[in-house]
């Protein structure tokens, strides 16, 4: 399994490949500029693993990488930067 997260922009979505048909995805949209991320996906058959843990983590490096600013309106990316306060300066709003 590759751990690499990518940024998929022509889909709006971020990707962590699981497999070779099957994606842990974080959709976005960009309001003012920022990244709106607002829904996360995992597999059903892959909850626990922590392939959303490893999602959220390269979603947020690369924000860190492009430096751009993120608007979490997705409840698991909003859990995952308060159980992370070191990514608040990524976060807008």
């Amino acid at each position: 399994m590759e751990s690499i997260v990518r940024e998929n922009r022509d889909h709006n979505r971020f990707e962590l490949q699981i497999n070779e048909e099957e994606f842990a995805l974080a959709y976005y949209r960009i309001e003012d500029g920022n990244v709106a991320l607002i829904h996360t996906e995992v597999p059903f058959q892959y909850a626990g693993e922590g392939l959303g843990k490893k999602l959220a983590a390269g979603v947020f490096n690369l924000l860190r990488e492009s430096n751009r600013k993120a608007l979490v309106k997705c409840g698991f990316m909003g859990r995952y930067v308060a159980r992370h306060p070191e990514l608040l300066d990524l976060v807008e709003g």
